[in-house]
């Protein structure tokens, strides 16, 4: 086990880690099979001992972030636009769209940074985005936000894990981890219970 833990130290401690923290998180953001969140709460863990860097951790953990979620967006806004507009007019799909478009333009920017915290809600809610044609200046401000805070909350959820127990690595990695599914489940359960709940109010 000591060289499983060796061998990740001298993984997260060279540069490419953070060319490799941005790669993920940006492919995360359009392809959410990929586990960003783990892999910074990783280098976020092994960062409390000195290496690699927090603040370049968070950083580089931002940036991907932030490169996905637009590239997210221009496949919205490339496909998604053309297929709306053939909707036809009165149809249930065209209605849904229309609400869509109403609800990203009053609440868009709540929605962009709460959905960066629900496992795959961010790939939705970017391509629906772009699909309805939200302003490009203001999805970049939103979403900077957005992926700063996911990327500084990830980060640190590792760091204050891997500094709690620092003397047993291993285990401040498990109970980082452990706390990340925890709160992802949690948001899960209150989606799905605000969900169930919406559908039972009369209409």
């Amino acid at each position: 086990m000591e060289s499983l833990l060796d061998l990740l130290h001298h993984t997260v401690a060279s540069p490419w880690v953070f060319l490799v923290i941005f790669a993920v998180t940006a492919v995360d953001a359009f392809f959410p099979a990929v586990p960003s969140e783990t892999v910074v709460i990783t280098a976020g863990v092994f960062a409390a001992s000195g290496e690699p860097v927090l603040v370049a951790v968070i950083a580089a953990a931002t940036l991907g972030a932030l490169v996905g979620d637009h590239v997210s967006y221009a496949i919205g806004r490339g496909g998604g636009a053309h297929r709306l507009a053939r909707l036809p007019a009165g149809s249930r799909r065209r209605a849904s769209s229309d609400w869509a478009r109403r609800a990203v333009a009053r609440r868009g920017g709540s929605i962009l940074t709460t959905s960066r915290f629900v496992p795959g809600g961010r790939t939705a809610v970017t391509l629906t985005m772009g699909a309805v044609r939200y302003p490009l200046s203001r999805f970049l401000l939103f979403d900077a936000l957005a992926a700063l805070t996911w990327g500084t909350y990830c980060g640190l959820l590792g760091y204050f894990g891997g500094l709690t127990f620092e003397r047993d690595p291993l285990r401040g990695l498990l109970v980082g981890l452990g706390l990340s599914l925890a709160v992802t489940g949690l948001l899960e359960l209150t989606r799905w219970l605000r969900r169930r709940a919406h559908r039972r109010t009369p209409t």
